[in-house]
Formats: structure tokens, sequence, C-alpha cells
């Protein structure tokens, strides 16, 4: 048998830590001891090292001078600042897209916001990040603009903790499945100026009423 690659122990290690980080098995600010991960997941330092700098460029995890790994606090002081970022970029690509739009794209938007529906139904919440962004990923796809989709890609990690603990505070899964819905209808139409505005109240709503429910919470802990 072959061994395996070390890009692919890399990546099994990057996308097991990122999940773990995400359903809050490590919490902010807890310390990653790098041995005892490695041997947990069954990986060598190397590869573990080098999911810790993909995690850190993910805004995951932080790398402390004479500290080690950390998990990175939940950014919500960028918050606003991530949101606004991801309503410019991906409201450019959505008007991009909708010209060129094919039955098959829009078909494979539709199965997407399927299966983040799904989710939603299910209380998946470990799934809401990523079929959220395979919906989005696919109303952008047509655009053909594969470095602009690299960014939003990254805003997407960035946001997915913010996205889950958004539709944790704010119990927001059945409005975002009614959202998606509103805006594949108006993509479907080529409705250029419905959709992007549709898209750009989905992406600003979601980050205002995160903001509102952390407010809130905040407020009944103090």
């Amino acid at each position: 048998m072959q061994p395996i690659p070390r890009r692919t122990l890399t990546e099994a290690a990057t996308e097991a830590l990122r999940e773990r980080i995400l359903r809050g098995v490590h919490r902010a600010g807890e310390p990653l001891r790098q041995e005892a991960l490695a041997a947990e997941l069954g990986v060598s330092r190397i590869p573990l090292r080098e999911a810790l700098h993909r995690l850190e460029a993910e805004g995951l995890v932080a790398l402390v001078p004479h500290r080690g790994a950390i998990v990175a606090e939940v950014p919500v002081g960028d918050l606003a600042e991530l949101f606004e970022l991801r309503a410019l970029i991906e409201c450019d690509l959505l008007a991009r897209a909708i010209p060129l739009a094919t039955p098959e794209d829009l078909e494979h938007a539709r199965g997407a916001a399927g299966v983040f529906a799904q989710a939603v139904t299910r209380g998946r919440t470990a799934q809401l990040g990523e079929a959220n962004s395979r919906f989005h990923a696919a109303l952008y796809a047509p655009a053909n603009r594969p470095r602009t989709m690299e960014l939003v890609e990254r805003l997407h990690m960035q946001c997915d903790r913010l996205l889950r603990l958004q539709l944790t505070l704010t119990d927001g899964g059945a409005q975002a499945v009614r959202e998606h819905e509103a805006l594949w209808h108006a993509v479907s139409d080529g409705d250029l100026s419905r959709a992007t505005q549709q898209l750009q109240e989905h992406i600003l709503g979601a980050g205002t009423r995160l903001a509102a429910a952390i407010a809130s919470q905040t407020r009944q802990e103090g």
C-alpha cells in the first residue's frame, strides 16, 4: 500500500480541526497542544503544523509567540466589515453571473438551496456553513471569476463561526431558507437589479441581526 501523501494528511487534519473549532469542541482562547492533537488525529507533527498555519489564514487559529497555537477569538469586532465586504464582492459577482447563467447553472443552484434547507430542517448546524457557501458559489459560478471566488471562499470561512452563531442566537435558519428561495427566483427571472438588492439585504441583514443578538446576550450576561 502506498503511503498517504503529506498533502492529504494536511488536508484531513485541517478539516478535522476546523470542524472541532466550529462545533465548539475547542473554545476560543484554548491552547492547541500539537503533540496531543497529532496523536488524536493520527498524523505527525509536520502535517499538523501545516494545518495550523492554514487555519490561521482562515482566522480560526492564532499562532502566538511563546504560547504556540490557540483557538482564535470569534471575530465579533470584525463582524460589520466582514459582512460588508461580502456584500460588495458578492453582489458584483452575481451581477456578472446572471447574464451568463444557463438552465444547468440555475438547476445546480436550486439543488444547493435545497441542501441548505434540509440542513436547517434537520437541525444539522455543522453543515450549515458549507451548504450556505455552496449555494452562493453556485449562483456566482457563471461569472467565471476564479480569483474573486477565492476571496469569497476565504470570507465565507471567516464568517462560518459567525453564521452558526447567528443561526443559533437568532433562529434565522427559516428566514435564510426563504431569502435563498427569493434570491434564486430573482436570478432565474434574470432580474439583475432585484437579485443584487436581495443579495445585499440577505448578507447585510444577517450581519445586523447577529450584531443585535450578540449585544443582547452581552447585556444579559452583564
